[in-house]
């Protein structure tokens, strides 16, 4: 699957989406969110791919953000769509049911920052630049930025950075726990795959499980979070991978796992 935008490749159980407009740093238009949309509809569906590693083309980039001409032309009504719009991809993303590593080379700012908070995970090359910028335009965030950032580095630390507009480097954003891993330019993917194929040897159920009981249960009080894991427990304890997990272990082998 393929097109101007976005670069699909399939390499189950890992599949690699690439944001493929370097010319303008991977700026997020209306084309480009379409793409993704397409591809991650498409990714959901696919039982071969069990982790996803999303990345933007060239070195300079991720994605810049939205694309600035676009949004000079959005106005009132048409201005929430043009949100609701891209929160609904970026939520896509989010609840897939699937591991999602945002790959975070040079810059990731506005939309660009939000489509990686909405991935499972980020690692970060040393020359990633993150940041919201939206204030110095006279907006803020329309794709869950005010929303997504305050719940992984805290309500102080993403003020400062809503608040300002300023753009700060992979230490600082490890450091707040924006991304989750830095490593050298050179190395970013090499290690995504690898954090992926390590995701991606575990049963497949059990991460969509895993993914369900940490989003939802977030968001929820503790005894209701607890009691969805009971129940997503419960319902794993049915499967065959689970009875094929425990048998693996009991008789010190590797499991085969068959997403049932």
């Amino acid at each position: 699957m393929e097109n101007v935008e976005i670069r699909l490749e399939k390499r189950p159980p890992l599949a690699i989406v690439t944001i493929d407009r370097p010319k303008v740093l991977n700026a997020l238009n209306s084309a480009t969110l379409r793409g993704l949309d397409r591809a991650f509809a498409d990714l959901g569906q696919d039982e071969s791919v069990r982790v996803i590693l999303l990345t933007g083309a060239g070195d300079r980039a991720f994605a810049a953000g939205a694309d600035i001409r676009e949004l000079d032309a959005v106005v009132a009504g048409a201005a929430r769509e043009f949100s609701s719009s891209g929160q609904a991809i970026f939520r896509r993303i989010e609840t897939l049911g699937k591991p999602v590593i945002a790959c975070i080379q040079g810059f990731a700012l506005g939309g660009g920052c939000e489509l990686a908070m909405a991935c499972t995970l980020r690692l970060a090359a040393n020359t990633a630049r993150l940041g919201q910028p939206e204030i110095k335009l006279g907006v803020i965030p329309g794709y869950g930025g005010t929303q997504r950032l305050p719940r992984l580095v805290g309500r102080g630390a993403a003020l400062k950075l809503l608040l300002t507009g300023a753009i700060i480097d992979a230490h600082e954003a490890l450091r707040i726990g924006l991304v989750d891993e830095v490593v050298s330019a050179a190395d970013l993917m090499t290690r995504a795959e690898a954090l992926a194929l390590e995701i991606a040897a575990n049963a497949p159920l059990a991460i969509a499980g895993m993914l369900r009981a940490v989003n939802e249960g977030l968001d929820r009080p503790l005894d209701e979070a607890i009691a969805l894991e009971a129940e997503i427990f419960g319902d794993l304890c049915s499967t065959a991978d689970k009875h094929e997990g425990v048998q693996a272990f009991l008789n010190k082998r590797v499991a085969r796992w068959t997403g049932r």
